[in-house]
């Protein structure tokens, strides 16, 4: 038992302490969001926790959306696997993957986040709003997770699941397509273990800026030898970044790589 009821996809779900009251303000404000992704949430703080970033928690003194990210991951992992199983029937395992990791990537959330309009609704403290925290990809990639967290403790994996696969419809075909930015990340790992039967190593060689606007600064080593740094404001990001720089000088010809999509 996980707090003191617990059902996996049940709309009574108890999480416990981490939610606080809604203004009638801040209600009205968020039917809004309901109309314009197309769902209800029977419970508005659950959908105003989704939003609630670390640095407003911290200066209000409140829960953050981080523990709603955590689950939100892992529903969205299962809800986009079996949308590919569905989807791309009969192709191996290794297309799937190389799918989903693009459609799941920050990339791709940010991207969604934005057009659904996520950004309106976020709670941030003074220092990470002044620093323009709402158009930063991983925050709103984080964002949309935590929403797709909420809705599902909301409403039950079902309705999740339809929520999902409509707002990532058109991001998944992109990426079957091949209309998409590249995932430099997995672009390298496939080369690393085909050329050189070795994983790319990635490591943080700096980090620096206060906790709500941090940069970290990253390279990585495939086959002993070192390619970047290049720098993100997440973890994730500067990896994207520092394997398209190894790729394209391990793949001169590849044109992508050198004109600066993806």
């Amino acid at each position: 038992m996980l707090g003191r009821e617990w059902r996996l996809g049940s709309r009574t779900a108890d999480t416990g302490s981490d939610l606080s009251p809604v203004t009638p303000e801040r209600r009205a404000e968020l039917r809004g969001l309901h109309r314009q992704i197309g769902v209800r949430f029977r419970d508005d703080r659950l959908l105003n926790l989704a939003f609630c970033h670390q640095s407003h928690a911290a200066e209000a003194g409140s829960v953050s959306n981080e523990r709603l990210e955590f689950l939100g991951d892992s529903v969205l992992g299962l809800i986009i696997s079996q949308a590919l199983y569905r989807r791309l029937a009969g192709r191996p395992e290794g297309d799937l993957a190389r799918v989903k990791s693009v459609v799941v990537s920050e990339e791709s959330l940010a991207q969604i986040a934005s057009q659904i309009g996520i950004d309106r609704y976020l709670l941030l403290g003074r220092g990470e709003e002044r620093s323009g925290g709402r158009g930063k990809k991983a925050l709103l990639a984080n964002a949309l997770e935590a929403l797709i967290g909420a809705f599902y403790l909301d409403s039950g994996l079902p309705a999740a699941q339809r929520f999902v696969e409509r707002v990532f419809a058109a991001e998944i075909e992109s990426v079957i397509a091949g209309r998409h930015r590249q995932d430099y990340k997995t672009l390298l790992q496939e080369l690393s273990q085909k050329s050189f039967h070795t994983f790319p190593k990635y490591r943080v060689i700096d980090r620096r800026g206060p906790d709500h606007a941090q940069v970290f600064s990253m390279d990585v080593v495939v086959d002993g030898r070192s390619y970047g740094p290049a720098d993100g404001n997440s973890k994730k990001q500067a990896e994207q970044r520092v394997a398209r720089i190894a790729y394209s000088a391990l793949v001169p010809g590849d044109e992508g790589a050198r004109s600066g999509s993806g």
